[in-house]
């Protein structure tokens, strides 16, 4: 073994803790790397201290040493102490609670066989009791059912005894105690077959009383079926006896219109159909009680569900009934076969060798119009579908049974004529709404006729009431709150699920693509000479065309608001056309079916809105470029005719008074710009706003003005180097005299529009200090600039001699 100044470097390697400590000092791990004697010396100084600090701890140790013998001293005496407590504790149990310990068991066990003795007792008395209440019923059932034939005893005693348990009935003491020489059978049997007996008496006494129509002792018998244990047989024969008041009174109501006029009415199978309805919601109302009374709380639903067989047997009658006598079958088909042909000829592309469409209502389309109407009609009768449309709402509005929950029962959704009434009603109103309603439409556009008595010329009165639209418009709206009316009234979600898209997708395609059409090609308002306006009947035309949308957005939304809002808003907002109905939570109370009709409704609106608003802005970009542009430059131009800003204001008021007295002109005076476009602008947008819309007018006034401004600021622009300062106030106030003409009548908002212009007259006639505090300050003195700083240096600089700051 190796050794290095005499340490054993075994020892070494065992006794350095494993790892190297932070002051780098080599280990016994890497000792033998040491490379110098300093390092050997180093991890014996290490050593040393370990060394020290476990004798320290060593020498703790045998410090306390005294310390923990005294502790164990102490745990010695306790124990000691400990042990003689238990063994007088011991010493006292076994002597003094031995005794008690086996007197209180032997008492416990007494009381013990005391109490079984006593439940014995009482179970046998128990069993005694009841084996004497069923030999009591036995007899009194057998005495019952004898010579006095008292069938109420009868039933009683068998109710009675159906209270008493099976394994008593059943038991070998009852079949011992109970028999006797008049009733020799076991009392199980005796009881069934005096059951059977009553049952059997019970029904053939029912029946007698249902063919005598005596409810007296149809209720006696009723009432006794569940006391003998027939509770399924009695409800059963119950249920037997009120459908056949069902089907009676059904073929009562439908051979009372059997060989007369009745049959031809127009609501009769509708009536029918609500009698039957009505008739069964009487029974189950009135009835109810008497079932629940006597049968138990929910028994009634066992009727109820044979009542709905009998509904689905007589409602299908009424239906098929229905069908063949009204010809739906035929009908549809008439349908399904119409072309819509006036609509299919209107959007194709004008025919060759025509000079252009004629107008509406003129004679050369009246005539063919005519023809058309005469052969269309004879295909399918309008007034026979409005009659049977109105005719199918009422049943299907019509609730088979009270519901007053929030969820359809579902015995009524998959009830046979919950399906007939979705296969026969439901589809066919479907059908029906769909083609009375698009034809309704090419029937409006068929005897569409223009306002009268409009004109261009302000100077003549207006015949008609604004607003001035085609009667197509108040007959197609008229014809949507109908459709949507008589949908709503149905309560059925399957009805609005169709029809609501259904008129979204004919107004969006039909109303809206005929009134494109006539826009496009017969009243687009083009000159017929170039340069010259087009002619004012055209004109006139196209700005009816254009309230048409407008009027018919309008109506749209007056007519679902009304359906959508709350019933109390819709009398304070409803309007004249569309009167308050229910709201939409009391017509569909079931599931989530209101929300659904809400948003239908909603989405109606907001599509036939997209669709109206695109085409009007349109026609508004139309009306501005054709008819109000061409002439707005000339306005402006003989509005600054002879307008010098160069004239000193003496120069000014000597020519002014020099053309005054020559030739009496009043065209140099300080308004003269102001009166000229005053003049222009009436007599180019007072023709249109009388026959416009005030909406419409609002939005071609906002496409006018935005073009106006830009013309007029490329005026001012133009005036650069023409005008001295007298003749910059001037400009200034021409300028605030044009707008003031143009926003008059409280539209002060479009007053924007002109801002570019008011701030370059205001830069033009700043003075020196004005514009060296205007870019001194930062914050341009709280001015919203819509000119920029380029813009108003060039402002600036407009006056003649004035240079460019």
């Amino acid at each position: 073994m190796v050794t290095t100044n005499g340490v054993n470097t075994t020892s070494i390697h065992h006794a350095m803790p494993s790892g190297g400590d932070d002051s780098g000092i080599p280990t016994a791990q890497n000792i033998y790397e040491a490379a110098s004697v300093a390092d050997i010396r180093a991890t014996l100084a290490h050593l040393d201290a370990q060394e020290s600090s476990v004798t320290a701890r060593l020498n703790a140790l045998v410090v306390s040493q005294k310390d923990l013998s005294r502790d164990l001293g102490r745990l010695d005496l306790l124990r000691a102490n400990l042990g003689s407590q238990t063994v007088a504790t011991r010493s006292i149990s076994n002597g003094m609670l031995s005794n008690a310990a086996s007197t209180a068991k032997r008492i416990s066990n007494a009381v013990k066989r005391v109490d079984l003795e006593q439940f014995r007792v009482k179970a046998t008395l128990d069993v005694v009791e009841q084996v004497a209440e069923l030999k009591t019923c036995v007899l009194g059932v057998t005495g019952s059912m004898g010579a006095p034939q008292d069938w109420e005893t009868a039933a009683g005693y068998l109710n009675r005894a159906s209270k008493i348990p099976e394994d008593i009935i059943n038991g070998s003491f009852a079949e011992e105690i109970v028999p006797t020489a008049e009733v020799p059978d076991p009392p199980r049997v005796t009881i069934e077959h005096a059951a059977e007996s009553l049952c059997g008496l019970f029904l053939r006494e029912f029946e007698k009383a249902a063919l005598e129509n005596n409810g007296t002792k149809v209720t006696r018998f009723f009432k006794l079926f569940p006391l003998i244990g027939r509770s399924e047989v009695g409800l059963d024969v119950y249920g037997r006896y009120v459908c056949q008041g069902v089907a009676s009174r059904a073929r009562s109501n439908l051979n009372a219109g059997t060989g007369g006029t009745q049959r031809n009415e127009g609501f009769f199978y509708a009536n029918a159909l609500t009698k039957l309805f009505e008739h069964i919601a009487q029974i189950v109302e009135n009835h109810k009680g008497l079932v629940e009374r006597h049968y138990g709380a929910g028994r009634m639903v066992r009727v109820i569900e044979r009542l709905q067989l009998e509904a689905d047997v007589q409602g299908g009658i009424v239906l098929d009934t229905w069908s063949d006598e009204r010809k739906i079958d035929r009908i549809l088909t008439d349908i399904r076969s119409y072309a819509f042909s006036f609509l299919v000829q209107s959007f194709l592309p004008p025919q060759p060798g025509k000079s252009g469409t004629p107008r509406t209502g003129s004679p050369a389309n009246r005539d063919g119009m005519a023809d058309m109407q005469v052969r269309v009609d004879d295909g399918v009768d309008m007034k026979e579908v409005d009659s049977l449309l109105s005719e199918m709402a009422d049943p299907l509005a019509t609730p088979e049974h009270d519901s007053s929950g929030l969820t359809m029962p579902t015995l009524l959704l998959n009830s046979s004529l919950s399906r007939k009434i979705s296969d026969r009603l439901i589809s066919s109103f479907n059908i029906m709404t769909t083609f009375f309603f698009r034809r309704s439409v090419e029937k409006a556009f068929q005897l569409d006729e223009q306002p009268s008595g409009l004109t261009l010329n302000c100077s003549k009165t207006l015949s008609s009431n604004p607003p001035y639209i085609t009667s197509a418009v108040d007959d197609v709206m008229y014809i949507v709150n109908q459709v949507i009316q008589r949908s709503l009234a149905t309560s059925q979600r399957a009805v609005i699920a169709s029809v609501i898209p259904t008129i979204a997708r004919v107004l969006g395609s039909d109303f809206v693509g005929m009134t494109q059409r006539k826009m496009r090609d017969e009243s687009y308002p083009k000159a017929a000479i170039q340069g010259a306006l087009p002619p004012e009947h055209v004109i006139i035309a196209f700005l009816v065309l254009v309230n048409n949308l407008d009027v018919a957005s309008d109506y749209v939304k007056r007519i679902v608001q009304s359906r959508v809002q709350p019933f109390d808003q819709q009398l304070s907002v409803g309007s004249n056309t569309t009167p308050p109905s229910p709201p939409l939570f009391d017509l569909y109370p079931f599931n989530h079916d209101a929300v659904f009709v809400a948003n239908a409704l909603k989405s109606l609106l907001h599509g036939f809105e997209i669709k109206t608003s695109e085409l009007l802005g349109d026609g508004i970009y139309v009306v501005f470029k054709n008819v109000m542009k061409p002439r707005l430059r000339p306005i402006l131009t003989e509005a600054f005719r002879d307008i010098d800003y160069q004239m000193t204001n003496e120069e000014l008021e000597e020519a002014s008074r020099e053309a005054e007295i020559v030739a009496n002109d009043s065209s140099l005076s300080e308004d003269a710009v102001q009166r000229r476009f005053e003049r222009g602008w009436d007599a180019l947008t007072k023709p249109i706003a009388r026959i416009l819309t005030d909406h419409n007018f609002d939005k071609l006034l906002h496409t006018i003005i935005s073009y106006l401004a830009e013309v007029l600021e490329k005026r001012i622009w133009g005036y650069h180097g023409r005008v001295n300062e007298p003749g910059a106030v001037r400009l200034e106030r021409d300028i605030a005299a044009i707008v003031g003409i143009v926003v008059k009548g409280g539209r002060y908002g479009l007053r924007d529009t002109f801002t570019r212009c008011t701030q370059i007259c205001l830069v033009m006639n700043m003075e020196d200090d004005e514009w060296e505090e205007l870019h001194t300050v930062s914050s341009n003195d709280g001015v919203d600039w819509r000119i920029n700083s380029e813009e108003r240096s060039r402002a600036k600089a407009m006056i003649k001699g004035r240079r460019s700051p």
